[in-house]
């Protein structure tokens, strides 16, 4: 398994995809955006799920964390069954966002990847996506890095995704 911790507009998703083309064998992406897109309507923009302010800033709330548990335990059983996943997080508690992980992981060989990106390339490209709010790349881009530990780290700034994704998989033999 391999996790990509990145804020948004970083780079994961893309990178994600080119970490298919460039590995042996088959993975899947699964993403956070996977996980909040399968929530019920009821509870986002909602103080029990997640909601996001008019800067960025995201908060979640009781049934989020809850539903969030299930999601990683369901993951790691799916890596468990056999399944090569990519994984596209966004660890906005920082080191408790990647223990998280660690619970649900245990006993599975992970590669932990920091993808890194400069606050204003994010911005820029948040702006050119527009779906999603402003001001959240740019909060996250260093945020989620904070206490995080990683067996590599690649900057989707200053090379490309493909690049990114090569130096990975030398990684993950």
């Amino acid at each position: 398994m391999i996790v990509l911790n990145g804020g948004s507009s970083s780079g994961k998703s893309t990178l994600s995809r080119c970490l298919q083309e460039v590995l042996p064998g088959h993975w899947l992406s699964l993403s956070v955006d996977t996980f909040v897109d399968a929530l019920p309507a009821n509870l986002q923009g909602a103080e029990a799920g997640i909601a996001v302010g008019p800067h960025g800033e995201v908060s979640v709330g009781p049934e989020f964390r809850r539903l969030d548990r299930a999601w990683a335990e369901g993951v790691a059983a799916m890596v468990r069954a056999g399944a090569r996943v990519v994984l596209d997080e966004v660890f906005l508690g920082g080191p408790a966002s990647q223990h998280r992980w660690l619970t649900a992981l245990d006993g599975i060989e992970v590669l932990w990847v920091g993808v890194r990106c400069e606050a204003s390339v994010a911005a820029a490209r948040e702006a050119a996506r527009g779906d999603r709010e402003p001001g959240m790349a740019a909060g996250q881009a260093d945020l989620v890095h904070e206490g995080v530990r990683y067996d590599i780290e690649v900057d989707s700034a200053r090379n490309g995704a493909m690049e990114c994704a090569r130096l990975i998989a030398q990684r993950a033999k």
